[in-house]
């Protein structure tokens, strides 16, 4: 059975944090937990106890803070996925052009 996953994950290790904190807004206190492993579109979180969770917070790992939504939960651990991510085409690595000329059309 093949996984066919957009991103590859990856359990942190060598100089990555383990740990990470969820903000919830000003004025909470912020929740600390584990991070299970890492992709390029989110992460898998483990926590100390069950929160009550928004669907929609800051993810803080490292230097790093991005805005993310909850994806999925299963007892303590929690599945993110980061806002903003924009999808990428095989095809001429992500970039796309709206108008004109592309590198591969001749001018005329």
């Amino acid at each position: 059975m093949s996984d066919k996953r957009r991103w590859c994950r990856v359990a942190p290790s060598g100089l990555v944090p383990r740990y990470a904190k969820i903000l919830l807004g000003p004025g909470t206190a912020p929740i600390d937990c584990l991070v299970v492993d890492l992709s390029a579109g989110g992460a898998c979180l483990e926590l100390p106890r069950d929160h009550k969770l928004p669907d929609k917070f800051d993810f803080l790992h490292g230097r790093s803070r991005r805005t993310s939504y909850l994806v999925w939960r299963s007892g303590f651990r929690i599945g993110l996925s980061y806002e903003g991510l924009k999808t990428r085409s095989g095809i001429s690595d992500g970039l796309s052009r709206t108008g004109g000329l592309s590198r591969l059309s001749r001018g005329r």
